[in-house]
């Protein structure tokens, strides 16, 4: 059935396509509710040598694994004996709870006085943990002369999920209004405006029922639920604006039932266009191999399908409903784009001054992207009052790892006992360790126990020597692992910690005796190189399979290459521009580096979305040139035509991703931030600046094509 005459249908029978939709969203709207229930982690999960270590560092030498972490500190007031009582107390408290594996009591390397660290490992998954934060902090006891927090992964993602729920509150609160407020200025009546609304509410709805659905049964990133209402209003809205806009266009030359056939013929093959851009923008993120990128990409292809399907069966029943609403008295739309006549005009006069200022702009945007940071993000993504990440800022300080980056060396295998031949190569290796210049501190079971590879292997065998350094070897070797702890100067997030890494990493692939790393600069570190290493396939995908939609659209070789050379623009300003804000720290936002995920997932959601406005324009310049034949009245039309369309369609976009900059979280702040900053370039200085001028240049060879 094409798309006319679904619509058609749903027109014709308005009153049992709304009983459906009601019936999907009461349905689905249940589960709705029980997304955040679904959420896991972060979904920043490589596979590589740090989760190995990590098994090994838990199994054979029983030290806890990303624990809780709750830090003890005693306030001026307290005495020795009131904070001893004070740790005693908390560690009773723990005992027995679900899971809970081993305490272990640390003072740090600083030995700063009054601060203690309990680490607690569970034995549960990782996203498991999350709902144990709750029981840890109601364990805590509340005592006057110390001051106890909590911090961890597991509380820091809490957290970040809770956040994320009150970012949505506050998003939706604030972007819905604004919309409607738009859309009511726009149509100049409240049912209109309220039609798209309706119909992104309804698509939202029901998506995230589907992805709760399917969280049951995959690894869903806490980033799933802030991702679905913004993209899902932002798709959905827009595709009902074009729709409606073009109808009430239509109205007044046609009976509504033939409106509606020229809407859907047109306007509704726009949409369809540009949801396949969007598509394919969001199936090129799945090349990245981390269950946060699959969720993202999952949920998003979910809500942009429900989108179109709405777009073609919701929205018709809504206009046959709201038909004598719909069709306004007196509609002055030719005043309404005098302004476009007047601005295409004098763009099609002057195309080389507006395409230097066009390019002037762009270039300010970019300016900034020579100093982008990408980071994977830590407990510094939340509010700086944040009781977790107050709490993780003490650790490092008082665990001396603020500047540093503490990494795990296990060396040896499974099934292969240490021998002589193995003890003198791990010396060696020891000693080149001490050797790096980048490397602050060894420890190892030979500068614990001052010997040599070969004194080590004599004590070995000596039961006596055994019983010694029997605290030293159960830190240092078990069965036929070594377990070295190195520190390196530099934060986890540093390149050079990264590049130390690789390099060493390929040493211990070769060396006789080999070694593994691990450590939380170690995770960062395959995090980054998993997104690099996979992010040109992903780009590939999208540029190619965006080219070949557009070509099939407009039969011609240039307008694709185009309009992707112009989205890509639009994208690197959008980048530059969350790097001066967000990185640099303005308008009363905390500088800090760009969450390494937000770049991803700007190119996938906007490359697509940003096609919906170059797909409409670039269609209703296709419309004029193929029925008139003459390139630069074909341009001034279609600007003319879709241009206010086009500036409301951003606005509702702006309106509904821009409060996300509200965020208490970073990265969904950074999201937000350039979403919106992405939308506002595209629908700015590219489609109202940079298309119409190289439509104007190339003239009738935009329209060539050898098929």
């Amino acid at each position: 059935m094409g798309i006319d005459r679904l619509a058609a249908r749903s027109y014709k029978h308005a009153g049992w396509a709304l009983v459906l939709w009601l019936t999907l969203v009461i349905g689905f709207g249940y589960y709705a509710l029980q997304l955040p229930d679904e959420l896991r982690s972060h979904g920043l999960t490589p596979t590589g040598s740090y989760e190995e270590v990590n098994r090994i560092i838990s199994e054979q030498f029983h030290l806890p694994v990303d624990p809780m972490i709750i830090v003890i500190t005693a306030k001026s007031s307290a005495s020795e004996a009131e904070f001893a009582h004070a740790v005693q107390e908390t560690v009773s408290k723990l005992q027995g709870a679900p899971g809970l594996k081993q305490i272990m009591l640390t003072s740090g390397s600083s030995k700063r006085q009054g601060e203690v660290y309990v680490l607690l490992e569970f034995a549960l998954a990782p996203y498991e943990q999350l709902h144990m934060v709750d029981e840890v902090r109601s364990r805590l006891p509340q005592l006057a002369h110390v001051d106890i927090k909590l911090t961890g992964k597991q509380v820091v993602q809490a957290d970040v999920n809770a956040a994320s729920r009150r970012d949505l509150t506050r998003a939706e609160l604030m972007g819905i209004p604004i919309a409607a407020l738009l859309m009511w200025i726009a149509f100049r009546g409240i049912t209109t405006a309220v039609l798209p609304i309706i119909s992104g509410l309804a698509s939202v709805i029901t998506a995230m029922g589907i992805t709760t659905l399917a969280g049951r049964h995959l690894e869903l990133s806490n980033f799933v639920l802030n991702v679905i209402p913004m993209v899902g209003l932002a798709l959905s809205i827009d595709f009902a604006l074009l729709i409606v806009s073009r109808f009430r266009e239509e109205l007044n030359v046609h009976s509504d039932g033939q409106a509606l056939l020229v809407t859907m013929r047109t306007a509704g093959k726009a949409v369809l266009w540009s949801a396949a851009c969007v598509l394919c923008g969001l199936a090129g993120v799945l090349f990245i191999p981390l269950p946060m990128f699959a969720s993202i990409a999952i949920a998003s292809i979910t809500v942009l399908l429900i989108s179109l399907i709405a777009a073609y069966t919701l929205v018709p029943a809504l206009m046959a409903v709201l038909l004598p609403y719909i069709r306004a008295p007196g509609d002055d739309s030719s005043n309404r784009t005098s302004l476009w006549h007047s601005w295409s005009a004098f763009v099609m006069k002057r195309p080389f001054l507006i395409g230097i200022l066009s390019a002037v702009l762009l270039l300010v945007g970019l300016s900034p992207l020579d100093r982008l940071r990408l980071e994977v993000p830590d407990a510094t993504s939340l509010p700086q009052a944040a009781e977790s990440r107050l709490a993780y800022e003490r650790w490092l300080e008082g665990s001396g790892l603020r500047e540093q980056s503490l990494i795990y060396v296990v060396l040896g295998g499974e099934h292969e006992p240490l021998s002589n031949q193995h003890l003198m190569e791990a010396y060696q290796i020891e000693r080149q360790l001490r050797g790096d210049p980048e490397v602050m501190q060894v420890q190892s079971i030979f500068s614990l126990a001052g010997m040599d590879g070969e004194q080590l292997y004599r004590m070995l065998e000596k039961p006596e020597y055994q019983d010694r350094y029997q605290r030293i070897l159960q830190r240092s070797i078990s069965g036929s692992y070594m377990l070295y702890e190195v520190t390196l100067r530099g934060r986890p997030n540093d390149r050079q910690v990264h590049e130390w890494l690789r390099r060493w990493e390929q040493r211990g692939e070769r060396a006789e005796l080999p070694f593994q790393l691990g450590g939380e600069a170690k995770y960062v570190q395959e995090v980054h190189d998993t997104i690099f290493r996979h992010i040109p396939y992903t780009i590939a995908f999208i540029i190619l399979i965006n080219y070949v939609i557009l070509f099939a659209a407009f039969r011609s070789l240039l307008i694709p290459l185009k309009t992707i050379f112009m989205n890509l623009l639009s994208l690197g300003a959008s980048y530059g521009i969350i790097t001066w804000i967000c990185q640099d720290g303005r308008f009363g936002i905390e500088p800090g580096g760009i969450a390494i995920m937000i770049p991803v997932f700007i190119f996938g959601l906007v490359f697509g979305i940003s096609m919906d406005y170059g797909v409409f324009l670039v269609s209703r310049i296709y419309e004029a040139y193929r029925a008139a034949g003459n390139n630069d009245l074909a341009v001034r039309h279609g600007m003319v035509s879709s241009g206010r369309v086009i500036t409301l369609a951003a606005a509702i976009m702006i309106a509904v991703t821009l409060p996300f900059s509200l965020a208490d979280v970073a990265g969904v702040k950074q999201l937000g931030i350039g979403i919106a900053a992405a939308l506002f370039i595209d629908a700015t200085v590219i489609r109202m600046g940079l298309v119409p001028v190289l439509m104007k240049l190339f003239g009738r060879w935009n329209w060539w094509s050898p098929v």
